[in-house]
């Protein structure tokens, strides 16, 4: 199917700096493929929950300066990620929009809700015990939604309720967002725009 074919939710963004070099591919209708590689094996395995949870396809390869360390190629792949979300919602019919829902990792419990407002606004509660989670830092969790956010559109809360295994609360919240993100870009039977001022943003 060609992604100029009417409906299709279909986003080719490639992004290339003196820090990084990302190509992503998404089609939100998909939901068989995840076709990742940052450089970062424990980003590529969230990355990949994520899209298996939000039952959309997605391919991202990323060539990073990673011998510095994995901040620039997570929060630029948050960027083109976030930028082929904004793409591929670009044109739809009108969405859900919202979305809420609890996921639970054996003890770890998150709560992620999202607005596709136009609005990229981020607030992330959730702290980790562990510096680095395999060759992910931690603290580059939070920097890969605030760069989503910003770039989607897309106003994101992410709220870690209970949790002792890091492993385990950064694995709820990338498929709460997942299957977050699915259900706030399912099609609406709404007429009409999804806000009161007819328009998002």
């Amino acid at each position: 199917m060609s992604k100029s074919t009417p409906g299709v939710r279909y986003a080719e963004v490639y992004r290339e700096t003196s820090e990084t070099r990302i190509q992503v591919v998404l089609d939100l209708d998909g939901g068989t493929r995840q076709d990742v590689q940052t450089g970062i094996g424990f980003f590529d395995h969230m990355l990949k929950l994520m899209a298996f949870h939000g039952q959309f396809d997605l391919g991202i390869s990323c060539e990073g300066d990673n011998e510095i360390d994995d901040h620039h190629s997570i929060e630029d792949c948050g960027i083109v990620l976030g930028k082929a979300f904004s793409q591929a919602l670009a044109n739809t019919v009108p969405i859900v929009r919202y979305a809420s829902n609890h996921t639970a990792m054996d003890e770890a419990l998150s709560l992620v809700a999202i607005d596709v407002s136009g609005r990229g606004v981020l607030t992330f509660n959730a702290d980790f015990k562990r510096e680095m989670l395999g060759d992910m830092a931690t603290e580059n969790i939070r920097e890969f939604f605030r760069a989503f956010s910003a770039h989607s559109g897309i106003t994101i809360h992410i709220h870690k309720i209970a949790g002792d295994n890091d492993h385990h609360i950064a694995e709820g919240i990338f498929k709460g967002f997942g299957r977050a993100v699915h259900s706030a870009t399912r099609r609406s039977d709404r007429i009409g725009s999804t806000s009161t001022k007819g328009k998002l943003d």
